[in-house]
């Protein structure tokens, strides 16, 4: 698989999202299979995995520390802080300098390394200045504990502000087809300072794939059954970006998959997205993406067809949305 730079990080063009592994979309696949999948990824090119501590929580961090320590040194592994997981704060975020160094630590043990090749603050703390976190950071790097910063779901000013402090190698947000918030403000604070772009759920969790009828149910405890978006009603109505992509990969030969992530691909050549799977043949066609080449005309085609369309339903529930910073 060709390689893209996010900062002055290479990685694979297409990464892969492990949060699926121990959390969120159900059911819970078994542990040893998603370790082969991981394996099996670094063998199809993918080099950049993403985790966090939240995931599970922490079980994800410790799936992925197992199935990547004998390839170490081939990857590039992204983990998180932030959330309170063990202190309880009461916003439900912990960007504490303390909190930051202890949780690095337990990181590190989970996933078997010395290093965290790129950590993200996972939600800005309103409570803990983010300079303070971005120093943090820094000292982190100074001691080769961590050699890339990151920001996930952040806002232009907090990241013009942690950049200052320490250079911000990634911004992780949520970005796709249906849902194209960072492009008028995130994405050109990003090119002006030469931070990489991470869009999770490029497939819109699932939904964009096509293989998610109004009809369709979720198991209890899928975090789906939360989202506003995939409330059967919306999903009646968002079927017109599905109706959209399944046109384009009909014309293509492609699935609608592989265009949707080829779309985010032909944005710009600093976006790394990292779309999750827990199925072989869906790792295998995600990766295939990355050779699907939508023409100038494809997208002009896309982008005059959806200045019509507009999502609805909110991307996350009432209280995950208070943690976006804006």
């Amino acid at each position: 698989m060709e390689t893209r730079t996010l900062g002055t990080l290479e990685v694979s063009a297409i990464g892969l999202g492990c949060m699926g592994m121990s959390q969120s979309y159900l059911p819970i696949p078994d542990r040893s299979e998603m370790i082969s999948l991981a394996r099996t990824a670094v063998e199809e090119g993918v080099t950049f995995f993403d985790t966090a501590q939240v995931y599970g929580p922490f079980t994800n961090e410790e799936l992925v520390g197992e199935a990547l320590e004998p390839v170490r040194d081939q990857v590039v592994i992204a983990t998180k802080f932030g959330f309170a997981l063990e202190t309880g704060a009461p916003t439900g975020l912990d960007s504490r300098p303390e909190t930051i160094r202890s949780s690095v630590e337990r990181s590190l043990e989970r996933l078997r390394t010395d290093t965290i090749d790129l950590l993200y603050q996972h939600r800005v703390d309103p409570d803990v200045p983010i300079e303070e976190v971005a120093g943090t950071v820094k000292e982190l790097i100074a001691e080769g504990k961590v050699k890339h910063f990151g920001l996930s779901e952040a806002g232009v000013q907090n990241i013009r502000r942690a950049h200052a402090v320490q250079p911000v190698t990634a911004l992780q947000s949520e970005y796709s087809l249906w849902w194209r918030e960072p492009e008028a403000e995130i994405l050109p604070t990003l090119e002006e300072l030469g931070i990489g772009f991470v869009p999770f759920s490029p497939l819109g969790k699932g939904f964009l794939t096509g293989k998610i009828d109004p009809d369709a149910t979720f198991d209890d405890g899928d975090f789906r059954n939360t989202v506003p978006r995939f409330d059967p009603e919306a999903r009646k109505a968002n079927r017109a970006f599905v109706d959209l992509i399944g046109r384009i990969a009909e014309r293509k030969g492609a699935t609608s998959a592989q265009v949707a992530l080829a779309w985010v691909l032909a944005q710009k050549p600093w976006f790394v997205p990292i779309p999750g799977t827990t199925k072989q043949h869906r790792l295998e066609e995600n990766i295939a993406a990355s050779k699907v080449e939508l023409t100038t005309d494809d997208l002009r085609e896309i982008d005059e067809a959806e200045s019509s369309l507009t999502a609805v339903g909110e991307r996350y529930s009432e209280a995950n949305q208070r943690m976006i910073d804006r």
